[in-house]
């Protein structure tokens, strides 16, 4: 296409030029007169070949490979989309400043679809960028009725999905939503029937499954009689406990007493083997070692009704922070100072009891109405909201969100 293009120019130059011309006379022509102020334009063959560009089939296909190398999509995968929730919106996203992905929580905001005497409706959603819900697991009927707060979902490294329904045991399932494994400690369910075997009346909060295999487990409408912290193993058993009777029943914590004593709602196994428990009537945490000795007490004047500590590579700890406003703060357990904090003003997201730190640096916050995403300057690059949903004192805490995960797309 090339070489005919360029034959076609030098042709339209020949002509241009003869006819800008005067015409000649016959004897003109014969004498080789040229009209003055003209030159005559003369191309001989040379010159044409020397004008030819030849586009060899190696050329062509070098060009092509270049413009599909600039055609092909970026390293992000694409979004998955989903189905609209008419409940759920996204109301700010900003892609450039956001770690890509999927995000997976609790839900049971919907009042239409509770049970019998205000008992939840639960399902377990994972939601792409733009709200869309891309997966669903509602609960059965006979697992989902519980009073109490702390749905605890945590996405496993083989694509299941470990949750604590408060009171009513650890499940473990598959994307199909089958059960494939369950807590099955259920010394202290009230009016055994054959529907509630195999749940856990002790359990509340937080289930973490770790390298070995075990899942911890947290329980924080406790008394003090009760252990606060256990370790349980793939066959159900109990393979350690922690009690905090044997280390704190003496003033000035012997007579708290607030939703439960301790009311434990978090625990995490630290590299070092320790354990690192959140109870939050303390307002302070509890690091521990195998023997379930106290090691040290982390924020002691500054925690006030922690949630859903996470320590960070630095050694850092962040949480969400009660008082006023509830703050998602990052806390030097080394020094005892804030090192960054998010204060979220709208006392209708209260209460705040999550948040994780993603690759990218940002924070994700997630209180009873919205789950932000936040810039270490504190910009929101983006939020999750509940459209037209209003709760009351303590509804907010038992209907809202609790936890959120972000599963990421980028590598």
């Amino acid at each position: 296409m090339k070489k005919t293009a360029i034959w076609l120019m030098v042709s339209c130059l020949m002509v241009a030029s003869l006819l800008s011309c005067a015409p000649a006379t016959v004897e003109e022509e014969e004498a080789g007169v040229v009209t003055p102020g003209e030159e005559e334009v003369v191309v001989t063959e040379e010159e044409v070949a020397e004008e030819e560009v030849v586009v060899t089939e190696e050329e062509v296909a070098e060009e092509e490979v270049v413009e599909e190398v600039a055609e092909e999509p970026p390293d992000t995968p694409p979004m998955v989309r989903g189905t609209v929730d008419p409940d759920i919106s996204v109301d700010i996203y900003e892609p450039d400043l956001v770690w890509a992905g999927t995000t997976l929580l609790a839900d049971c905001h919907d009042p239409d679809r509770r049970g019998i005497e205000g008992d939840y409706f639960v399902r377990i959603i994972e939601v792409n960028m733009l709200g869309e819900i891309v997966w669903e697991y509602v609960v059965p009927e006979e697992l989902g009725r519980h009073t109490n707060t702390g749905l605890d979902v945590e996405l496993l490294p083989d694509d299941n999905i470990l949750f604590v329904l408060p009171h009513n045991g650890v499940y473990e399932i598959n994307r199909n939503g089958d059960i494939v494994w369950s807590n099955l400690d259920a010394d202290h369910v009230p009016n055994l029937n054959t529907l509630v075997l195999n749940l856990d009346s002790k359990v509340t909060h937080d289930a973490d499954r770790l390298p070995n295999g075990n899942t911890l487990v947290v329980y924080g409408g406790d008394e003090k009689s009760d252990a606060q912290v256990k370790e349980i193993n793939p066959e159900g058993e109990i393979v350690w406990s922690w009690y905090a009777k044997d280390h704190f029943d003496k003033p000035p914590y012997n007579d708290i007493y607030h939703q439960g004593w301790l009311h434990t709602n978090a625990v995490t196994r630290l590299p070092n083997g320790n354990t690192l428990i959140s109870p939050r009537n303390f307002d302070f945490m509890v690091e521990l070692d195998p023997q379930g000795s106290v090691v040290r007490t982390i924020g002691e004047g500054v925690f006030d009704g922690q949630h859903d500590p996470e320590v960070l590579p630095n050694g850092n700890i962040l949480l969400a922070n009660h008082g006023r406003p509830h703050r998602a703060i990052e806390f030097d357990p080394e020094t005892g100072e804030i090192v960054w904090e998010y204060a979220v003003r709208d006392p209708q997201n209260y209460p705040v009891r999550d948040t994780d730190r993603l690759p990218n640096g940002n924070t994700l916050i997630t209180g009873s109405h919205k789950i932000m995403e936040v810039t270490p300057e504190g910009k929101i690059v983006w939020q999750l909201s509940l459209k037209g949903i209003t709760f009351e004192g303590l509804d907010a805490a038992g209907y809202g969100f609790y936890k959120a995960e972000r599963i990421g797309i980028q590598g």
